[in-house]
């Protein structure tokens, strides 16, 4: 059974997004590369590998091409919704859209981080989505 376990996307400036990432939601630096195709930085918070990346060669990138910053969005399932939030907007985040439901109802909160990526934020979490 495959399990996801790397999320890569491209941004502007790697070391700027690495620092969001670590603020707004606890993920440790566990690498970095700097190489003939890229640049980058590779957070985790233990499970997920997060690999920042700057393309460095039209080939390189694809066909998004190298000024492409994206992903369309991906989320984090949180113990407390209001403390992320005070954590995400105090580290540079914008809050977009949705507000956390009372009860237990499915509900997602969505933030666009420094490079305009958004990023959703739950304590429901997701179909399909271990908790553990």
């Amino acid at each position: 059974m495959a399990k996801l376990r790397h999320i890569a996307i491209t941004v502007p400036d790697p070391w700027k997004a690495a620092e969001f990432y670590m603020q707004a939601f606890g993920l440790k630096k566990v690498g970095e590369t700097d190489w003939e195709n890229a640049r980058g930085v590779y957070l985790s918070d233990g499970v997920i590998n997060l690999a920042l990346l700057h393309y460095k060669t039209e080939e390189a990138a694809g066909e998004l091409g190298r000024g492409f910053v994206g992903l369309h969005h991906f989320g984090f399932l949180v113990d407390d919704v209001a403390a992320t939030r005070k954590a995400i907007e105090a580290a540079g985040g914008r809050h977009w859209m949705g507000e956390a439901l009372d009860g237990t109802g499915f509900y997602e909160v969505k933030f666009h981080d420094p490079d305009g990526i958004v990023v959703d934020i739950t304590a429901n979490g997701w179909t399909g989505a271990a908790k553990d």
